[in-house]
């Protein structure tokens, strides 16, 4: 169930009254408080506006706890209240919970809503059980509950990250036979699926419908289709795909030429990686972090490192900082050329820096130590007991 991520004044109205405001979830416990003092005791209904809020920043186990204050009280639950608590187990991966809820709505003879099924379906999916999740939309529908858009999108998403491409190619046509449209976020979730999938003639077939049914693209769309493209070594036809953006007025962003720019270099067209760079430029979009990254692996693995170092300085002059990204590149970069004092000194650099090695770093380390032409074994191993 999807929640609002946007931090907000929340406003709390109590019967007759003006609304309730707070900022942060400190006030909301204290008017919650205020609230088990009073007498009569609010409805359900008053506690579910306040603790609705409070999910909504969050703060779910907090929520947990207070509906068991509230059953302590003697106010009953209703669906809502239900609904709420089903989502906070899920969204703490507590699906088991979640689960036990709903027996208790059965047992209390509260009926389950689209909302209680739709909640649990996508805490399944959030946990990858998609094999239940879709027993549980099974179950939904033939309970008589008709499934929203977003009940479909949640299931899709599922079944396509588990790459079950015919599952969600077959989904995708029932949400059509039910009656629901999918919209560009339905058909792209699948394009990637199909593209990840190696299946690139089929992720472009349901383009070409896209298309044909007057749905307009988006930059999620293209993005799958050119890592498809690219993954299959198909650089030309991700740039004509490029082209066919700038062509629709498609806003293109920087994933989408580092996608390009990584299978260039990949490749071993460091010059067409380049031009395609410059070409970003034009279109106002600077390198970033991954970018240059992309770069300076690739100018060093191509034994290319002074210029690899040029491309950091570069980074550097720009306001980009060096990651760990870009250290473990240098660093093979100078290993491969035997140049372990080199390699040393960046190892040194990035620690000066207080930028932290990570498994890649101290792997790569090691292993340029063992294999170097001049290796150094007892070196190896000190960084082995540093990890």
């Amino acid at each position: 169930m999807g929640l609002s991520k946007k931090p907000m004044s929340m406003p709390v109205r109590g019967k007759g009254k003006r609304d309730h405001r707070f900022d942060n979830v400190d006030h909301a416990l204290s008017l919650f408080n205020k609230m088990i003092e009073k007498y009569p005791k609010p409805s359900i209904v008053e506690f579910n506006k306040l603790l609705g809020a409070i999910v909504k920043m969050k703060h779910y186990a907090i929520v947990v706890s207070k509906y068991r204050q509230i059953e302590l009280l003697g106010v009953s639950h209703n669906v809502y209240s239900m609904n709420i608590l089903i989502n906070c187990f899920c969204q703490l991966g507590r699906i088991d919970f979640g689960f036990s809820v709903l027996g208790k709505m059965l047992k209390l003879g509260v009926e389950p809503s689209a909302v209680t099924f739709s909640t649990l379906i996508n805490g399944l999916c959030n946990r990858s059980k998609i094999s239940e999740a879709f027993c549980m939309f099974d179950e939904m529908t033939e309970k008589g509950y008709q499934p929203n858009l977003i009940v479909y999108s949640t299931v899709l998403k599922g079944l396509s990250k588990t790459g079950n491409t015919d599952r969600a190619v077959r989904f995708l046509r029932l949400m059509e036979g039910r009656g629901y449209e999918p919209n560009i976020v339905a058909y792209s979730t699948v394009i990637d699926c199909l593209c990840k999938n190696g299946l690139l003639k089929e992720a472009l077939d349901l383009f070409s419908e896209v298309k044909v049914k007057g749905i307009r693209p988006n930059i999620i769309t293209y993005n799958c289709l050119i890592h498809g493209m690219c993954n299959l070594g198909q650089q030309e036809e991700a740039t004509r795909l490029l082209n066919e953006m700038v062509d629709n007025n498609i806003s293109i962003n920087i994933d989408t030429y580092n996608i390009l720019i990584d299978a260039l270099c990949k490749e071993g067209t460091i010059s067409k990686a380049v031009e395609t760079i410059d070409m970003m430029r034009k279109q106002g979009i600077e390198p970033n972090v991954v970018t240059y990254n992309t770069l300076v692996d690739a100018h060093c693995k191509d034994g290319m490192v002074f210029e690899a170092e040029d491309i950091i300085d570069a980074m550097i002059k720009r306001g980009i900082e060096p990651d760990v990204v870009t250290y473990n590149a240098l660093i093979n970069g100078h290993f491969l050329q035997n140049e372990m004092d080199k390699a040393r000194r960046v190892f040194n650099l990035m620690i000066e820096k207080r930028c932290e090695p990570d498994i890649v770093t101290y792997s790569t380390m090691i292993n340029g130590y063992c294999k170097g032409k001049t290796g150094d074994i007892e070196e190896a191993v000190k960084l082995f007991q540093a990890m």
